[in-house]
């Protein structure tokens, strides 16, 4: 075995994330029932799941825009339990919404600016430039407001500016919704290559096809709890999760 594989193979042993046991409540509604999971550096790990199934809760609980009654979350050793979500982005989580939430009035260039507020100013101008190399048709738009992009492009931005804080974690919340097929390609396309350059991401999905098609491995949630967990491709195989989430 080659020894970058064998380096390859002791960073994904390494866990990033820790969720034990959470249990989140909206009010009386029980939303997530005792959820445990891993991700580990360098993965991208799925959450799939219908509508309801409490897929973007998990990931507002992790990045402390809620909180849960029970259990724990450990991001690289330490407890975010109780930390506010902007120190957690400072300690290298950094969560795309469902939805984008762009600011749209202004231009391409100050959302990407805006998520560089925990970084290093001194910086943030190569940052800039960089993230305009990963996604050139940014470039081309950089002083367009951002209500002005197509939902493509505003879903690059919103990419585009989680990675200005330079995270350990990418969350990607529901990144397709809404786009057409060709665009929805292309989305995934840029999961597969940030993952391809060590970004370890925890991605949630309604498009459980395509998110198993890119991941490591799969979580599958219903009506708050884990249900099944495997490698994405043993899920993709298995007759139950594709009646229930493939289409057959």
């Amino acid at each position: 075995m080659t020894l970058w594989l064998l380096r390859l193979i002791s960073e994904r042993s390494k866990i990033v994330l820790t969720v034990n046991d959470i249990n989140v409540y909206y009010g009386s509604i029980h939303a997530i029932k005792g959820v445990s999971f891993e991700v580990n550096q360098g993965e991208v790990v799925t959450l799939i799941g219908a509508n309801g199934a409490g897929k973007s809760t998990i990931l507002k609980a992790i990045s402390g825009l809620l909180r849960s009654k029970t259990g724990s979350i450990t991001f690289e050793n330490n407890g975010i339990d109780h930390t506010a979500p902007h120190n957690i982005v400072k300690k290298g989580l950094s969560h795309v919404p469902e939805g984008r939430r762009i600011f749209l009035r202004m231009s391409v260039q100050q959302n990407l600016e805006m998520g560089n507020y925990t970084g290093d100013k001194g910086t943030m101008n190569e940052r800039v430039e960089e993230i305009f190399t990963r996604f050139p048709r940014l470039k081309e738009r950089r002083k367009q407001q951002g209500g002005t992009l197509s939902g493509g492009e505003q879903q690059m931005l919103a990419i585009g500016r989680a990675l200005m804080a330079q995270p350990k974690l990418l969350m990607l919340d529901e990144p397709s919704m809404g786009l057409a097929p060709l665009l929805v390609e292309q989305i995934f396309d840029i999961v597969r290559e940030l993952s391809e350059t060590g970004v370890t991401v925890l991605l949630v999905e309604q498009n459980a096809r395509m998110a198993l098609s890119i991941a490591h491995r799969g979580y599958v949630l219903e009506t708050g709890r884990i249900v099944a967990t495997d490698d994405a491709k043993k899920l993709l195989n298995d007759e139950s999760v594709r009646k229930a989430y493939l289409g057959g």
